[in-house]
């Protein structure tokens, strides 16, 4: 079905339709000015010889191609279903104050950021990719989306802030999950959750229970530490320990099927979603035809050209 999407433009069809008015009025005019003609010799001589109804024809096709002009004026279009994949990965990156600590070079952050960009520019293109931060609350930097940009953009724009909410983040990225639209599609669609973290849960609801959450919603939680257990940071002017909880985060990841790393590479990382599969929905989007009305208005033209130069050589 054919809709437009400036349909304010339709207004340009009123003067179309004051020409054709004044051609027909004009057409009349002559017909009845034709009948109180008495020199019928003379008259013949003013109009072709049995042009009839073709001398009419130039005039209909230009008013026609006029008519479609205005119409392309209105960006015609039509709905087309685009296949979509839902697919979705997110990335959950810790931001507690703990990994601003420089056991990884340079530091742990900065090693995260790294890791986590790489990751994003192996993500297969078709998937969905969300950004969640987390230290004293999670929350969602990035909606999930193909737009590899705003992610690696929201990685580069982290800032560190006190406390560590890891269960916050699993739960919080599972939200963003349910937030992916069906687009037609059966069930929620397949996800995955990757979270970097050095560890030990400060604030927030437990592991424990985020563990249980992640794998009721068959969403499987891979984990990646960073940092040793002499990383030092310094907090309000006192040297703090900051030694890496990895059994609390190989435990998430265990316990919810996901994968535990330590340092992993970008091809370690891949099993996250190699195994993942995909959910196709589909979206309706206008698109644009105007070339349709162009090109009819064209082939109207070069009608009406021939015809009048075929029955009365002559353009119109």
């Amino acid at each position: 079905m054919i809709r437009f999407l400036a349909p304010w433009w339709l207004l340009t069809l009123l003067p179309v339709l004051a020409v054709a008015g004044a051609y027909v009025w004009r057409q009349l005019h002559k017909r009845q000015y034709a009948m109180r003609f008495t020199n019928v010799d003379l008259l013949r001589t003013l109009a072709p010889k049995g042009l009839g109804w073709r001398r009419h024809v130039s005039a209909i096709a230009f008013l026609m191609m006029m008519a479609a002009l205005a119409f392309s004026t209105a960006r015609p279009s039509v709905d087309t279903e685009q296949p979509l994949e839902r697919a979705t990965v997110m990335l959950a990156i810790d931001v507690s104050l703990s990994m601003q600590a420089d056991d990884v070079a340079p530091t742990r952050i900065e090693a995260a950021q790294e890791a986590a960009k790489a990751f994003v520019n192996e993500l297969p293109p078709t998937y969905n990719l969300g950004l969640v931060s987390f230290a004293k609350a999670a929350n969602v930097l990035v909606a999930p989306t193909k737009d590899r940009s705003e992610v690696i953009a929201g990685i580069d724009s982290l800032t560190l802030a006190e406390a560590t909410a890891t269960g916050e983040a699993v739960f919080t990225s599972l939200d963003a999950i349910r937030s992916v639209p069906a687009d037609g599609a059966d069930g929620a669609p397949p996800a995955r959750i990757v979270l970097l973290s050095d560890g030990y849960r400060t604030s927030g609801r437990s592991i424990e229970d985020a563990a249980t959450a992640a794998a009721g919603a068959n969403v499987p939680v891979s984990t990646i530490a960073f940092g040793t257990d002499a990383g030092v940071v310094d907090i309000r002017g006192q040297l703090q320990r900051v030694p890496v909880d990895r059994l609390s985060l190989q435990e998430l990841a265990e316990r919810t099927k996901g994968y535990f790393y330590e340092a992993a590479s970008v091809s370690e990382l891949k099993k996250v979603y190699e195994d993942m599969g995909s959910s196709i929905g589909h979206r309706t989007q206008p698109r644009e035809v105007t070339q349709w009305y162009a090109g009819v208005a064209l082939l109207l033209a070069l009608v009406g050209a021939a015809s009048s130069l075929l029955w009365t050589s002559r353009l119109p």
